[in-house]
């Protein structure tokens, strides 16, 4: 399970997240930092980011920066204040500093308070989460992705999507306490939602990360059969067809996951 195929199933509940965006050389100073940090027992904390995140920036997106900072500033309303808001997030997120794009999705969240704005959070930390390979960062990212998604699952209970993608931030960052919490999460919601095809095609996505590959085809058949419509499902099955050897399968899903 590749990181981009990851990342489809919080597509509909993100925002503005679009393409997946991998962090550029700026990056390691911001791993560097929250490094020295961690070695200095300071907290990794949204401020920290931020700081590095800005150091990092080149001057002409340090002038857009100020000027959206400024807007900020000047915000009269609960409204406008969230639009900025939204725009500061976008602009981090494009400038692939993503665990600073989700605190300001974060605090959009805290504003709104509904489960599609939590939802924005948690895919944009859960995007952090898999573009990273800091310890410190994904520790960061998965806390705030599993939070967001809690938040967003407590304001909208029959939406099983929302526990379906905090169970794929277990499946990314498995807690120490407990590494097979997202495998009895995502079986404990099959029970409950027999036909989700978001939970199918999770634990279709697990068992092609462990190379399960019946099983994988047998669980995002099930998806398809109760989805045809999801366009994710045919790429997914044309991966676990080829991981089976059936090229025929995998061929023709091919074909659907490329005409969608």
């Amino acid at each position: 399970m590749n990181k981009a195929q990851i990342l489809a199933i919080l597509a509909s509940s993100v925002l503005f997240l679009g393409l997946f965006f991998g962090f550029n050389t700026h990056q390691d100073k911001l791993k560097s930092d929250i490094n020295t940090a961690s070695e200095q027992g300071e907290k990794t904390n949204s401020d920290l980011l931020l700081n590095t995140a800005k150091a990092a920036l080149p001057p002409e997106k340090k002038i857009t920066l100020a000027d959206l900072e400024k807007k900020l500033d000047l915000a009269e309303n609960t409204t406008d204040k969230k639009l900025v808001l939204k725009q500061l997030s976008a602009f981090w997120y494009q400038s692939k500093q993503i665990p600073v794009a989700g605190d300001y999705a974060e605090t959009v969240a805290n504003l709104e308070n509904s489960d599609s704005s939590w939802s924005v959070a948690g895919g944009t930390y859960f995007t952090g989460l898999v573009s990273s390979q800091d310890p410190a960062i994904r520790e960061y990212c998965a806390n705030h992705a599993v939070m967001a998604f809690e938040k967003a699952a407590s304001l909208s209970p029959d939406k099983v999507e929302h526990r379906v993608n905090q169970a794929l931030v277990w499946a990314e960052n498995p807690p120490q306490d407990n590494p097979m919490k997202a495998v009895l999460t995502l079986r404990d919601l099959e029970k409950k939602y027999p036909e989700s095809p978001s939970v199918y095609n999770a634990l279709g996505r697990l068992a092609i990360k462990t190379g399960q590959w019946q099983r994988a085809v047998d669980r995002l058949e099930k998806s398809w059969s109760l989805d045809k419509k999801n366009s994710n499902t045919p790429c997914l099955l044309a991966r676990a067809y080829e991981g089976l050897g059936n090229t025929d399968k995998s061929t023709e899903f091919s074909a659907l996951c490329k005409g969608q």
